[in-house]
């Protein structure tokens, strides 16, 4: 009778909608945070414009934290098939230790 009461997951359908699914490049990203709450900044930075944030996102502390461990099991399963991604050599940081690089320096 314990085996009937058990709920089955539920398959969740997501929407793609046609505007979203071509996507937007990113090669900056800015991250903040309170208590709360992550929230992070998507831009592009080009070399004749200022960067421009086109995206932001918030989310749960705890929902950031399962992006960071998605991200992390992405990034092993990418480089066992393509090889290692190399880093560049990561700028020197500017006033109160803050640097605008790329998607930051790879360094916590």
């Amino acid at each position: 009778m314990a085996e009937e009461n058990k709920q089955q997951p539920q398959e969740v359908k997501i929407e793609l909608k046609p505007e979203v699914a071509q996507g937007e490049y990113s090669n900056l990203a800015m991250i903040n945070h309170s208590s709360s709450e992550f929230i992070i900044d998507f831009a592009h930075m080009l070399p004749i414009a200022p960067p421009q944030i086109f995206s932001r996102v918030i989310m749960a502390p705890e929902h950031a934290k399962r992006l960071l461990f998605a991200l992390q099991e992405n990034l092993v399963r990418y480089e066992k098939e393509f090889g290692e991604i190399k880093l560049p050599q990561a700028p020197q940081p500017a006033d109160e230790g803050r640097t605008i690089a790329p998607f930051g320096t790879g360094k916590a």
